[in-house]
């Protein structure tokens, strides 16, 4: 099947990653018999822009970037339903989102799922009026992400490395939790409203997330000491951490979180709010192409 894609690339996405893989996607493209208008993008906004327009214009819009890059378009695209068309070409530093959709690594594979793949409509999450494809967390994660996003170790390592630098300095927080109007106070670590799988460089947070059953995974650590959470970080990787008693899993449309210390709600790998923040789903707001 030929198809025309507006190929939206983010020049720093996984620290340059994205810009060096850029001529093996074209060609990738190319040769699968996809027709290719590339748009470099100067941030996360304007990625947001092009969504919109590309929507408008009933276009398929493939991000080469990261998470970030992939929920800003995702976020555009949803002012107009049923028209545009998100496609992935992993670029990023974790490429979480792709993982979770199957979707491959590599551009030749990312390039036959465009030129061949189904359409498949997702839920998003929003935030002050903001849509995320995966993840959104604070507390520990907090701290994590900002001190992954400012390292200068490559690739999925510095997800594991902000988290373990975080740990030195962390002491647990308290947060209250309102989840579709029933309250609850937790304290520990962090809590996460999924509704992808992965965050983070492969952690499996929510083993059993789904992208269009309207709710979110609202995964909860509560306070262990730290000896015990770090043996149990390895856990992430294959989802196994939930069987730990400290990790709640539960299920909600919305989740308002507050805290007794300031924390920025991280989503997709990037800041996206500052608590307290309510955090919705929207059922089947944008459409895919997958394997």
């Amino acid at each position: 099947m030929e198809r025309d894609v507006a190929l939206i690339v983010n020049p720093t996405a996984g620290g340059g990653r994205a810009l060096r893989a850029l001529p093996e996607a074209e060609r990738a493209l190319c040769a699968a018999g996809v027709r290719v208008r590339l748009v470099h993008t100067r941030d996360l906004e304007h990625a947001r822009e092009l969504g919109r327009a590309a929507g408008a214009a009933g276009e398929i819009v493939a991000a080469l970037g990261g998470d970030g890059l992939v929920g800003a378009v995702a976020d555009g695209l949803r002012a107009s339903p049923g028209e545009g068309l998100l496609a992935i070409v992993p670029g990023g530093r974790g490429n979480d989102f792709a993982r979770t959709l199957g979707i491959p690594r590599d551009p030749a594979g990312a390039a036959a799922v465009i030129a061949n793949g189904r359409e498949r409509a997702i839920d998003l999450g929003v935030c002050g009026g903001r849509a995320f494809v995966g993840i959104a967390s604070c507390g520990f994660d907090s701290d994590a992400n900002r001190i992954a996003n400012t390292t200068r170790v490559p690739g999925d390592a510095a997800y594991l490395y902000g988290a373990l630098r975080a740990l030195a300095g962390w002491h647990p927080a308290r947060f209250e939790l309102e989840l579709d109007g029933e309250t609850l106070v937790h304290v520990g670590y962090s809590v996460a409203a999924a509704n992808g799988r992965q965050y983070g460089g492969g952690m499996v947070l929510a083993p059993d997330a789904s992208l269009d059953d309207g709710l979110f995974d609202v995964v909860t650590v509560a306070d262990v000491p730290k000896r015990r959470f770090l043996r149990g970080l390895p856990r992430v990787f294959s989802g196994r951490h939930v069987r730990n008693e400290e990790v709640a899993v539960r299920r909600a449309r919305e989740l308002r979180i507050a805290a007794d210390r300031p924390f920025a709600l991280y989503a997709d790998g990037d800041p996206i709010a500052q608590l307290p923040a309510i955090v919705r789903t929207l059922p089947a707001a944008v459409r895919v192409i997958v394997p």
